[in-house]
């Protein structure tokens, strides 16, 4: 293993991941078509004609006393997105959107990530490197994803999730270095759930009734394979609307409360949901988890990468009523025809199955992230998120100047265990920035001086930064010492080159995220053996 890592240190400071081709933003060996071959909308299916399907769960390759081990193969597969049609795809196992890893607080996993993919994308002609991120995990610096520790076609690598937090949903989804759109939107995202005592003693929909909704957007081509265009950098907007990988699907539901775990996984694509009875969502979770108590919203926006719990209430329809969620949209970002439906429930029976259909007053009184003010704070920082001079930026800096530090460079050094004010700053009027910052959870304390939105009374890792908006949010930093990152989570702007990193506690060499546990080549040991221990 020193050796290895040695090597991968070489290659990192000498070699082929510190040359241009990560310093700066990539330029496509091969572009993809343009948006004039896009398939003829005729060639769609008919909304609400697909079946909504759930993604399969993960299982593990091997459980021992204390810990889950999961092999997974990232791979390219031929899906049938538009019926009839099969198209390329990449995916966790074979299975785009999935599958979803099911976690329990305080019982550790290892995920082994194997990189099968093709050498080189075929259609855009890049190395395929990968970087596992855990969105919304407090996870060491070595296996948090980190942008420029890259797992090449060939290698893979062991991801260690803790797995200490509070019941919450969250995904894993590609994080590589320039390539992060590309990746996630050939299908590189999967949901990864996490439970505990105080959620399963909560009366709130369990089992077949909690149900996750990853949703997204992409647009094909003449042969029915996904189309990649992003001329502009600014980001890319497909004219089909994709519910757990299915377009436009239609649900059965009974008359009754269901739990709807709603990811936004598209690159570029914010949303405006809401259901076209005019009827509230009544939100119980955000990123964190569990709100202190219910919410509720007739619309809500909902940035990429964000995650939202709501109950929809079917029990006040009648049986054979459709009701349809709704995409009233959000501004800069290119709707068409088409995206104003994203899928819809058919009320098709009476409950077979009465318990968690209740919404309790009280979820999680004791949210951590809840509980910080601004008079904790020992010092307030400004992140400004501004294109300048064609580049996506961090108060004017870039991933390039963390690689030309060899990741020493930092736009922040909190201590372990501080808590600082965070104001995220978007000027413009052009664009969104739904700004995600990892390892910790933080407490949004006012958008342009107002109080938050209803449905963003939880703890929060991602917050919709809107035009001319300035959103200040509380963080404790913890638990972990190290370097994380912070960026913007338009996927497109991330990779050209809106990423930003800070340091928990002093500068140190330990857990570093690229050069302690570095992907590895041949044949992998097997997981669980006596070695195998958690950091």
């Amino acid at each position: 293993m020193h050796e290895n890592t040695l090597s991968r240190r070489d290659v990192m400071k000498f070699g082929v991941l510190a040359s241009a081709a990560l310093a700066l933003p990539l330029e496509r060996v091969a572009r993809a078509k343009t948006a004039s071959d896009r398939i003829a909308v005729s060639k769609f299916p008919k909304p609400f004609t697909v079946p909504f399907t759930v993604p399969p769960e993960a299982v593990p390759t091997k459980r021992s006393s204390t810990t889950d081990y999961y092999t997974v193969s990232m791979r390219s597969a031929v899906t049938e997105i538009l019926p009839g049609m099969r198209t390329e795809t990449w995916s966790y196992d074979g299975t785009f959107g999935g599958p979803t890893i099911r976690a329990t607080r305080g019982r550790p996993a290892v995920v082994r990530q194997i990189n099968e993919l093709p050498s080189v994308q075929p259609r855009l002609g890049y190395e395929s490197w990968t970087s596992v991120h855990l969105h919304g995990s407090g996870s060491l610096p070595e296996y948090d994803g980190y942008a420029s520790d890259i797992t090449r076609p060939g290698q893979y690598k062991d991801y260690r999730y803790p797995n200490f937090q509070d019941a919450r949903t969250l995904w894993y989804h590609d994080h590589g270095a320039h390539h992060t759109a590309e990746n996630a939107y050939m299908g590189l995202a999967a949901m990864y759930t996490m439970h505990d005592e105080l959620e399963q003693s909560l009366p709130i929909p369990k089992g077949r009734y909690d149900v996750p909704l990853l949703i997204r957007d992409a647009m094909f081509d003449r042969d029915g394979q996904l189309l990649y265009d992003d001329e502009g950098h600014s980001g890319l907007f497909g004219d089909v609307i994709l519910v757990n990988g299915r377009p436009w699907p239609v649900m059965k539901v009974e008359r009754r409360k269901y739990r709807f775990r709603i990811l936004n996984c598209a690159i570029a694509r914010g949303f405006r949901f809401a259901l076209s009875t005019g009827d509230p969502f009544v939100f119980i979770g955000t990123d964190a988890g569990l709100m202190p108590q219910p919410r509720s919203a007739t619309s809500y926006r909902h940035g990429m990468a964000e995650r939202y719990e709501v109950i929809i209430d079917f029990a006040k329809y009648r049986i054979g009523q459709r009701v349809v969620l709704k995409n009233l949209s959000v501004p800069n970002v290119e709707d068409f025809d088409t995206t104003g439906d994203v899928m819809a429930f058919d009320v098709a029976d009476d409950p077979t199955d009465l318990s968690g259909n209740a919404i309790p007053d009280l979820l999680n009184p004791n949210a951590p992230a809840m509980d910080l003010t601004a008079a904790m704070a020992k010092k307030t920082r400004t992140f400004e998120f501004i294109r300048k001079n064609g580049i996506w930026t961090v108060n004017g800096k870039t991933w390039a100047d963390v690689i030309a530090s060899d990741y020493e460079y930092v736009w922040a050094d909190p201590g372990l265990g501080d808590v600082e004010i965070w104001e995220f700053v978007n000027k413009s009027g052009g664009w969104f920035h739904p700004v995600h910052v990892h390892l910790v959870d933080f407490k949004v304390l006012d958008r342009n001086g107002r109080a938050p939105s209803p449905w963003e009374l939880g703890g929060k890792d991602t917050v919709y930064v809107g035009e001319n908006e300035t959103v200040r949010v509380a963080v404790k930093f913890g638990p972990h010492t190290g370097r994380y990152m912070i960026h913007c989570h338009n996927l497109v702007h991330e990779d050209h080159d809106m990423m930003a990193q800070f340091r928990v506690g002093p500068p140190s060499t330990e857990h570093h995220p690229v050069y302690a546990d570095p992907a590895k080549t041949g044949s992998a040991p097997e997981l669980g053996g006596d070695d195998d221990t958690l950091a």
